[in-house]
């Protein structure tokens, strides 16, 4: 979450361009939340007026935090190719409340449930048929490292201070754009580096697929062989962002992410720690989508 007493940068007035688009935006418009900026319209199919632009005063447009082409980011989630009935699932939580945040004050899932409770029946339908639709691709490097450049928090992201200091990684997962400005224009296209202790993608990857030795099950059981999704509703988690992965890991261990598809998972982290949590959100992340 943004840190006491944080402001976004004021806008100078220029226009924002990103690599590979004709596209052109003031920093205004990009932070619209009844507009998606679309760098790259080509690239998929025509977005709902739902995704585009949603509908004032409360129902702010799908794309302006998910991204055009569903790509997220680490504040909130990538859900492109995620199933249709999985988003609509997701949507019904928020609005009920079951699905919640153990931080209550972070903004982003703060937003999801103003919008759930917004969104029609159909308003639902039609993005998660679009998102669906989406094909998710690999936009995260993982890396393991004892040291990580030293941070700021801009808006709901790290990014790195000036210079070449740095400090220990502790137990901690550190995401961050590869270009800040890139992903700030909302571009389907950015790129990011997740820095994650040293043998977590090992310990992970055991865990995942073994067990380890009665402390869970394996995780390709319901996700899907390489984690690429499973059976129904059961979203794929491979190459998604570790920072998102970890929150919600943790988030249904201790029940305030419930519902209908949460409970089960409740179950399955009953018996790991939290430093288990973190290598299962790397390894994931590491994997192909």
């Amino acid at each position: 979450m943004p840190p006491p007493g944080y402001k976004l940068p004021p806008d100078d007035g220029e226009l924002r361009h990103v690599p590979g688009s004709a596209a052109a935006w003031t920093l205004t418009q990009t932070r619209d939340r009844f507009f998606t900026a679309d760098w790259h319209p080509g690239e998929h199919a025509p977005m709902p007026e739902v995704v585009a632009r949603g509908r004032k005063p409360d129902l702010s447009a799908c794309g302006f935090c998910h991204r055009a082409e569903g790509t997220g980011g680490p504040e909130n989630a990538n859900i492109a190719g995620l199933p249709a009935a999985y988003i609509v699932e997701q949507m019904a939580d928020f609005k009920s409340g079951a699905r919640k945040s153990a931080i209550a004050e972070l903004g982003p899932p703060k937003n999801m449930i103003a919008v759930a409770k917004a969104a029609t029946d159909e308003d639902v339908a039609q993005a998660a048929a679009y998102f669906s639709r989406l094909k998710t691709r690999k936009l995260i490097t993982v890396i393991e490292s004892a040291e990580v450049p030293k941070t700021y928090v801009a808006a709901f992201v790290y990014a790195p201070r000036k210079g070449s200091e740095k400090e220990p990684i502790g137990d901690r997962i550190i995401e961050m754009p590869k270009d800040l400005e890139q992903f700030e224009s909302r571009d389907t296209h950015s790129e990011f580096v997740a820095y994650v202790p040293p043998g977590s993608i090992a310990k992970g990857r055991e865990l995942a697929e073994t067990g380890g030795g009665g402390k869970t099950i394996a995780c390709a059981t319901c996700h899907g062989a390489g984690l690429r999704g499973g059976i129904g509703t059961t979203p794929g988690i491979a190459g998604r962002s570790p920072s998102y992965l970890m929150r919600q890991l943790y988030d249904m261990k201790h029940g305030t992410r419930a519902g209908t598809g949460s409970e089960p998972m409740k179950l399955v982290l009953k018996n790991l720690s939290e430093e288990d949590l973190l290598t299962l959100a790397a390894y994931a992340a590491s994997r192909e989508p």
